[in-house]
């Protein structure tokens, strides 16, 4: 019967333990996982428990790349659980990893929306809709979104209106070498493809003395 013949640290990994069986490497466990499941050099593995330490080692190795990942970058629950997929985990796995996480208070969907929120709306300058789209893209659910959102902008106490100005006005510091017909026109676009509203983008240009005739805010959006 196969017999656990070592176990040793995992390098580079503090924590985790490599054991050995017959003289192989079998499974990476934690220091939790040696107690829970009795592993001592000597002890003989039957094919039930072998298959259990298997199995533990393969969850514990899906949450150890979820936690790689949260510490390379913050996710939404959602997207972590598909890029973990794509990387080739087991869905019930990567599952059981998320809800550990979700549990010690690693992944907050909530959390996570507030602060791409506030670095997007305060640092950015993005409108509510491109921040709306980009939460989406994240995997953060809409209704989570739009409370994130509505939570930053009364914290925070942000004015749509003043946010397209400042955006505005430094945008068309880059656009001096332009005639002014051509400068409402690409700062219209700018804006447009921005998120911000027709009638938001029409007010901040009235503010930086470059007013949009009517007739051409069809055309504008398309700008370059």
């Amino acid at each position: 019967m196969p017999q656990v013949t070592g176990i040793v640290d995992a390098a580079r990994k503090d924590g985790r333990f490599v054991v050995q069986v017959d003289g192989k490497p079998f499974a990476t466990v934690s220091l939790d996982m040696l107690d829970r499941l009795s592993l001592r050099v000597g002890e003989e593995l039957d094919d039930a428990r072998a298959e259990r330490l298997r199995q533990e080692a393969a969850s514990l190795g899906t949450y150890d790349r979820a936690i790689n990942m949260l510490a390379f970058q913050a996710r939404s629950s959602r997207d972590l659980r598909r890029r973990l997929v794509q990387k080739g985990e087991e869905p019930v796995q990567v599952d059981a990893a998320i809800d550990r996480l979700t549990a010690a208070g690693f992944i907050d969907d909530a959390q996570f929306a507030r602060q791409l929120a506030r670095s997007k709306l305060l640092g950015a300058g993005a409108s509510k809709r491109r921040l709306q789209q980009e939460l989406f893209k994240r995997g953060v659910e809409r209704g989570t979104a739009d409370e994130a959102i509505a939570e930053v902008i009364a914290d925070e106490d942000v004015d749509e209106e003043a946010v397209v100005r400042e955006v505005a006005a430094k945008k068309l510091r880059s656009l001096q070498r332009d005639d002014e017909p051509t400068r409402r026109r690409k700062l219209y676009a700018f804006l447009a493809r921005r998120g911000y509203d027709s009638d938001v983008i029409r007010r901040a240009l009235a503010a930086l003395r470059l007013e949009t005739a009517d007739d051409d805010a069809g055309e504008e959006i398309d700008a370059e």
